[in-house]
Parts: structure tokens; sequence; C-alpha cells
């Protein structure tokens, strides 16, 4: 069998394989229907006052289920800085993933950003937020997560279920998952749990968000639940700042927000007064929400004073706690076949790691003419063989053009990977600019704490268990050993952070050169620290924060079915508060 030219070729472009660590593929290239919403508009169409009950920041994971949820019984403006999901296949349709990744235009759902840490990364700016751009895994945060946060477990699981009715599917399992999953049963990571939803020890398969014709449903059509009668939707409509009074007040109250349309004309939204329960609602993500806090005045003050911003409440917690799960992977060529496949399989390990794995050949299927490689892509891929600071538009074409001559046996096999529980390590936000729009500076810390660490080493042991195993034998070569399969992962730029000669005998040294992102990064106005229980901003009244900057850690194996829970739950909670007011009646 000869593979050495294509291992040789593997070697180098090993690297853009790292789609297969996010996403599958399906080979329909149907498209979601647009909903018909009457409710959305472009923010041009806004008047330049208006007002209501409810002003959601963030049209994103948790702001769609939140304003749906409250509409039914409250008027609510949904302020979503991005466009609208439906009618671009680069966003529905899963046979394209990646394309809106590496779009690096203004117009973009993708907006990239690079931590202080070195590490390439993304943000939404779509409606329905990171559920249009991620890795499609569907599963529940473990059951001590909701007690630890104050949740109630009944309202929990009703809201679970009912984002479950639309967006939560079962994924088919075929030869190359089952192997995984037989090689973690073979590994130890025991007992075997079939398919769930819920967080369970031991191995299972997880739901996705991308149903059987390959379409991904988001948070976006969680919308479909809304009064049409009582939601407003304004889409590129960027909030530069939330408006306080303070005259005559023991503490800031929100009252509105500032925000700009897409051709930079100023609107203003406000809180019907009169409304004790009213509130200006922040859900603008782990980046985005703790950013809004400091350009309104609410941070740390001689931050806020260094950038000319006018302190409203000196609170020096806004921007801390950023933390990133850290994710690494071993790619492992295959001699025979694979299916295409998302992320289905999990193992759920007791020292707290979590394996996951993908395969396929995503890009045999588009003409050479089309081929855009996603998230293999020279342009902005994680595992790149273009380094970040070499991505010049000559570079860039050039590599392309190189990947356009590869044999498709090149990126047969797929990825096994590791990510963290927690994680422990922490770190910090800070502004750059006074541009909503400008990414902030954010530092992760990633494997700062030993326990971090650990973790990540005994994830790949796992991982090495899996690939010598009996059930996994079928889907590598024999010849090619774990420190090859270290060696081979290790040699692509997967980030900005130095690289080591000893990552194939040094777990340790693997992890931290090796570091890359599964996009679950979190914290910034965590629960107990910047809002309380009930999602409240400390300090302030009638403004809260509801969406993953509120975690201390993040939920499960993967975030975002808690994360539109979450905005279900604290909309049913709210509409309760109003009911026992005596407004409104029942939900």
């Amino acid at each position: 069998m000869k593979m050495d030219l294509g291992l040789r070729k593997l070697a180098l472009f090993v690297a853009f394989a790292s789609v297969l660590l996010f996403h599958g593929f399906s080979s329909s290239h149907q498209t979601a229907a647009t909903p018909e919403y009457s409710f959305m508009h472009d923010a041009t169409s806004a008047p330049p006052i208006s007002y209501y009950d409810y002003i959601i920041v963030g049209g994103g994971t948790a702001g769609c289920p939140l304003a749906a949820t409250l509409s039914q019984k409250a008027s609510v403006l949904l302020l979503e800085r991005g466009g609208s999901p439906y009618g671009n296949p680069n966003i529905t349709d899963l046979s394209a993933f990646g394309r809106a990744l590496s779009d690096v235009s203004p117009a973009s759902p993708s907006q990239r950003f690079v931590s202080e840490d070195g590490v390439i990364n993304a943000r939404a700016r779509v409606l329905g937020g990171g559920s249009c751009l991620n890795a499609g895994f569907y599963s529940r945060a473990e059951s001590h997560y909701a007690a630890a946060a104050g949740w109630d477990a009944r309202l929990v699981n009703e809201s679970y279920r009912w984002v479950e009715k639309v967006v939560a599917f079962e994924p088919p399992i075929k030869q190359w998952q089952t192997a995984v999953r037989d090689g973690l049963l073979e590994a130890g990571v025991e007992p075997d749990n079939g398919f769930t939803y819920d967080h369970l020890p031991g191995t299972k398969i997880g739901g996705t968000i991308f149903d059987g014709e390959g379409r991904r449903h988001t948070a976006a059509d969680l919308l479909r639940f809304a009064n049409p009668k009582r939601l407003t939707v304004m889409l590129h409509a960027s909030v530069h700042r939330i408006l306080f009074r303070t005259k005559g007040k023991k503490r800031p109250l929100a009252h509105g927000v500032v925000f700009r349309d897409a051709s930079g004309n100023k609107h203003k939204a406000y809180l019907n007064r009169g409304g004790r329960h009213n509130d200006v609602i922040v859900s603008s993500g782990a980046l985005g929400s703790p950013q809004l806090l400091m350009l309104s005045g609410v941070g740390p003050s001689d931050h806020l004073r260094a950038h000319n911003i006018s302190v409203v409440l000196d609170q020096p917690l806004v921007g801390q706690g950023m933390s990133d799960n850290p994710m690494n992977a071993i790619f492992v060529p295959s001699p025979a076949p694979v299916e295409v496949s998302l992320i289905q399989v999990v193992g759920i390990t007791k020292f707290g790691s979590y394996i996951e794995a993908a395969s396929g050949e995503p890009f045999t299927a588009m003409s050479p003419a089309n081929r855009d490689f996603g998230m293999f892509s020279p342009k902005i891929g994680q595992l790149s063989t273009v380094p970040p600071k070499q991505r010049t538009p000559e570079a860039l074409s050039q590599a392309i053009n190189s990947m356009q001559t590869l044999d498709p046996a090149v990126f047969r096999g797929g990825f096994i990977l590791e990510k963290i529980l927690g994680p422990i390590s922490t770190g910090h936000l800070s502004l750059k600019t006074k541009n909503p729009n400008d990414n902030p500076s954010v530092t992760f810390n990633y494997f700062k704490e030993p326990q971090d660490l650990e973790r990540c080493v005994g994830g790949l042991k796992v991982i090495e268990t899996v690939i010598e195993s009996r059930a996994f034998s079928s889907f590598r070569y024999s010849y090619l050993s774990l420190p090859m399969l270290l060696n081979m992962t290790a040699s692509a730029p997967v980030n900005l952070l130095p690289k080591h000669a000893n990552v194939s005998t040094s777990l340790e040294q693997f992890c931290k050169d090796t570091v890359m992102t599964i996009w679950h990064y979190h914290g910034g106005c965590q629960i107990g620290k910047v809002v309380d229980s009930d999602y409240r901003v400390s300090g302030v009244d009638s403004l809260r924060v509801i969406d993953g900057s509120t975690f201390i850690y993040s939920p499960g194996t993967n975030p975002q079915a808690t994360v539109m829970m979450l905005g279900r739950y604290m909309g049913v909670k709210m509409l309760q508060e109003r009911m026992r007011s005596g407004k409104n009646g029942m939900i």
C-alpha cells in the first residue's frame, strides 16, 4: 500500500483537518426555509426613540429563547449586532461548514479574535449566536451543576425539553464512531450509556442540532415560540451603552440603551415607566457582556477612567474570571475509508477530561473551484500550514492552490480530542477601545493551574489507549507509532505559542504547545461576583446579565444546551415575578 507520499503530505497538511474536531459534514445542500418572522427588521427602520418592557442586548444562544419567552406577557426589544442566519447556506448547510468561520469580512457571522495567550478564536455576530457556528453537539449539564447554580430542577428539565422540541436530534452512528465508542469502553470509560442528552459518567452518544437532512437548527429557531405582536427584533443594531438614571436614586437605575444601525444612525430605546419588573438584559456573550458593562460605566473604576468613561459603578470583578476550556487533539490517518461524522460519541471520564471525536473527507464532494476548506482554510484555520503572522494574501493564495492538488486520501482519517472540565485556570478581559464592535483584550491563562494540565495529560492517555485498542485497529496504520502521531499533530502552527521538540516524550509539553479553543469560553460577569442568583447586576437596578459570561465553569461536555435552557428558564422565572406582582396573568 503506497501511503508514504500521502503521509508526507498529511504531515504537512494535517493541520487543516481541525474542522473535524468540531463538526461533521453532510452531502445535503438544502438550507432551512426562512421563517416568516414578521417581527424581524433591519435596525435602519427603527424609530429614533422607542419604549418596551424588556430590552435584550444580544440575540444569541441565550437571548433568543429569553426573548421568545418574555414576549408571551410583555413587550420585548431584541437587539442583535449581526444579521439573520436564514438564507445563508454557509450557516444552515452542514456541508458548507467552515465557510462562515473563514469569512473575515465585516459582514461575516463570525468575528475572529486572538487571545493574549496566542490562541486563535472566534465570536459570533449573527442572530442565534454561537449556535450558528459551533460544533452542533447537544448535551445537558451534569445534575449537580444545576444544584450548585441554585436552579429549580423541575423548571430546568422543563426548559431543556422546551429547547429540544426544536433544535435537538439523535445522530446516526456508523463504523468509525462505533470504533471510538468501543475503544473508549476498552479504555475503561464505562459504562456504556447509549444515546442520551444527559451528562452521565462513562461513554455515550450525544445529541446534535443538525437534523437528518444536514440542516442546522439554531437558537434563532426558538423565536417561533414568540408572540409576534409583542416582540421586535432589530438586526445590525450595535448597542454602544446602557443608559442609567442616578439623580435622586440610591443606586443607579438602568432605563434604556443607545444603539446605532448599519448606517451609523443613533437610536434610543427606553424601558416603559411604572413597571418595577422591567429590565435591560445583557446577553452578549462572554466577551460582549463584560465589554458592554464597562463601556456603560460599570466596571473597574481605574480602567474605565483610563478610557475616559464616566464611572457609574466601581465593580472591579467585571471582566474577571475569564476561562476557556483548553482542547488538544491527535489526528489518526486511516487505511480504510471512514464515514463523515460530526462529534457524536463522548467519553466522560472520572478525572475531569472529556473525549470526543470526528472523522471524514469533507471536501471531496466540492468542485475545486468552490473549495474553501473551512477551518482547513489557511485564512483563519486554527490548524493551518500558514502561520498566523505570515497570512498575507499571496501566501494564502499559494497555500490554497497547493491544497487543491492534494489527493482526497490525505484527509482520510479522524481526530480524537480531549477537553478538560472547568477549567480552574482563569484570566481577565479589558477594553482596547470604546468601540463596541472592536474585540476587547482577553487572557485565559491556559494551564496556569496544575490540575488543568493533569487533566489534559490524563485525557491524552485515554486517547492513546483508544488508538491502540482492538476496536479501533481497523482505522490506524500499525507502523505509525504514538510518538509519530503526536509529532505530526504538533508540527502544525496551531497557535502563536513557541514550539518545543519534546512533545512526543512529554504529554505536558504537548498540551501546552498544541492548545486550541473549542469555543467554550465563559466568565466576565460571574454569578455571585457580578450578578446575583437572579442574574441581576449587583449594585444597580433594572439590569441583568443572562448568558455564559455568568458561568463559573462550563456546563457539561458542551455548553450550548445549557445556555439555551438558561434563556428559557430565566424568561419563565421573570414572568413569574410579573405574575406575582399581579400583572398580566399566567404564562
